[in-house]
């Protein structure tokens, strides 16, 4: 197997190449379970974004990084958007979206009471990796259906041509590969 040595926030990684489509593959980067690289990046992160009031993140690898980039930030919260609609969920705010890594189609969903939190608010989009920007234009449509302003959409890495889209603040670029 074909790896890609990733060194970030001082720390090496050696990442497998995951073939997601006939044209392209992955260096696939799973920050879950990572708590080294989650500790690690959080600051390094935290001390490159604008003036934020809130972070919100999409269900679930971005779930861990931007808890603790909450905690580098002194907040006593942060949003995350779930994957489907859930019981306790009175009057939720919905969109969907296509990512490269599910390549089908989701939901994202905000229940009313963490909508509230956003309205008004300066807000950062998080999440563990930035590739095409599908997930986070979506996770922006519904910031921005709660009233939310998003400042920044922000993760540990950009993939690909994400590196060069307008307004996103990362830490080091991630390189998509052509199928053997």
């Amino acid at each position: 197997m074909s790896t890609y040595t990733l060194q970030v926030a001082g720390l090496t990684r050696e990442l497998p190449v995951i073939q997601v489509s006939p044209e392209v593959s992955i260096a696939s980067f799973v920050v879950l379970g990572d708590t080294e690289i989650i500790t690690a990046a959080a600051p390094l992160l935290a001390a490159k974004l604008p003036e934020v009031d809130m972070l919100v993140t999409a269900e679930a690898k971005g779930i861990p990084f931007v808890h603790e980039l909450s905690k580098q930030l002194g907040m006593s919260r942060c949003v995350v958007a779930r994957k489907s609609v859930k019981p306790y969920m009175n009057e939720p705010l919905i969109t969907s979206t296509t990512s490269i890594t599910t390549q089908k189609e989701q939901q994202l969903v905000l229940d009313e009471n963490d909508a509230a939190l956003l309205d008004g608010k300066r807000i950062a989009l998080v999440d563990d990796v930035i590739s095409t920007g599908e997930s986070l234009q979506a996770l922006e449509t519904l910031v921005e259906k709660a009233g939310g302003d998003v400042k920044t959409k922000a993760a540990i890495l950009a993939e690909g041509n994400a590196a060069d889209m307008p307004g996103i603040t990362f830490l080091e670029k991630l390189p998509l590969f052509t199928p053997q």
